[in-house]
């Protein structure tokens, strides 16, 4: 049996385009959260910079989040999303254990 999986990506924005990534996540989210195999997705936004977000979530599978990375969706919300950056973002995926 495939192992859950958390994803998590951390984004540092320009300033001057966090409201256009909240804009972009409003009209994503509904869509991510309804992919075959996602059980939940979180927008984190940092206490102290509110230029920086995490996204938070969790797949049934690695398999499931790839397929889900492998849509076109994913590759439209990306571009938009990626055109925001101040700087590289940092994504890792994690195997919960306990």
């Amino acid at each position: 049996m495939a192992e859950p999986i958390i994803r998590i990506v951390r984004l540092t924005l320009r300033r001057e385009a966090v409201d256009a990534f909240h804009a972009i996540f409003a009209e994503a989210s509904p869509v991510i959260r309804a992919s075959p195999g996602c059980l939940s997705l979180e927008l984190w936004v940092d206490a102290r910079y509110p230029n920086i977000v995490t996204t938070h979530s969790r797949w049934e599978s690695a398999d499931a989040l790839a397929a889900y990375r492998d849509t076109a969706f994913f590759r439209a919300i990306w571009i938009r999303t990626r055109a925001l950056f101040a700087a590289p973002p940092f994504a890792a995926s994690h195997h919960v254990i306990g």
